[in-house]
């Protein structure tokens, strides 16, 4: 039997985070019980002991590459000059991973309540299906602002659709996409490579991919997380009160 691949984790940490309160302060170094969010990230990557773990910096990259320097020495950290999509974002990681034979778990850094347990399953449902890419998914009770998850009647992924994008019927489905994704190595950079920025923000979307690899017949799945809690994102204040809310919870469960 052959060698599993490598495991390699791209943290998206480049973000400003405007609607925080505190533009002097990276968004991913807001504090969570004391602690900033790009902490409990790396703490949940770390524990997969993957070969590579690499951080997308860029606003108040100093400040947090200095977090990163102390608390995670080992994360590599590479810098996206200019904020032009999440899919620009993971293509600055190239350097480091487009060469490995590896799985790359993508992560966002304003993501802190998610489980290494739950990356851990969502990795070996990756390979026992033998997925190219695999969408980390969540049903939530208002999902407002998320990307849909379509799927057919097999329970098959067949698309994601932004907000923005999405039909009436289609802004009635809880399931959405938490911006989690596992894709091997080779095949995403191939697909980033083909991304265009033809949209309302003129941005490289990471979510592309998906179609892109669906287009070339890969195996694309989508895999359901058990507690959509897990998945609460950070993007304002209300966000953070919540996701210490939540966190309180999660102890006590």
């Amino acid at each position: 039997m052959a060698e599993p691949r490598e495991l390699a984790v791209a943290v998206l940490a480049a973000g400003q985070g405007k609607r925080m309160g505190n533009p002097e302060l990276a968004k991913v170094l807001a504090p969570l019980h004391g602690r900033p969010l790009l902490g409990y990230v790396l703490e949940q990557a770390s524990e997969l002991n993957p070969s590579h773990i690499v951080v997308i910096v860029g606003h108040q990259r100093e400040a947090v590459k200095t977090f990163i320097d102390t608390t995670f020495p080992a994360a590599l950290c590479v810098v996206q000059e200019q904020q032009l999509g999440t899919g620009h974002a993971v293509q600055q990681t190239a350097r480091y991973l487009k060469n490995l034979d590896a799985d790359v778990i993508i992560l966002s850094g304003d993501v802190p309540l998610l489980r290494s347990s739950t990356l851990s399953d969502l990795v070996t449902r990756h390979r026992r299906t033998r997925a190219v890419a695999t969408v980390l998914t969540a049903v939530v009770p208002d999902p407002t602002g998320y990307g849909r998850i379509i799927r057919n009647h097999d329970g098959n992924l067949v698309a994601i659709v932004e907000q923005k994008d999405a039909s009436a019927q289609q802004l009635a489905i809880k399931e959405i996409n938490s911006g989690v994704y596992i894709v091997r190595g080779k095949e995403l950079f191939d697909a980033l490579s083909m991304v265009q920025n033809v949209n309302a923000q003129s941005e490289f979307y990471l979510t592309d991919i998906i179609g892109i690899l669906q287009r070339q017949h890969f195996v694309v799945e989508a895999w359901c997380a058990r507690l959509w809690e897990e998945l609460h994102g950070i993007n304002t204040i209300d966000d953070l009160n919540r996701a210490a809310q939540i966190m309180t919870e999660m102890s006590t469960t």
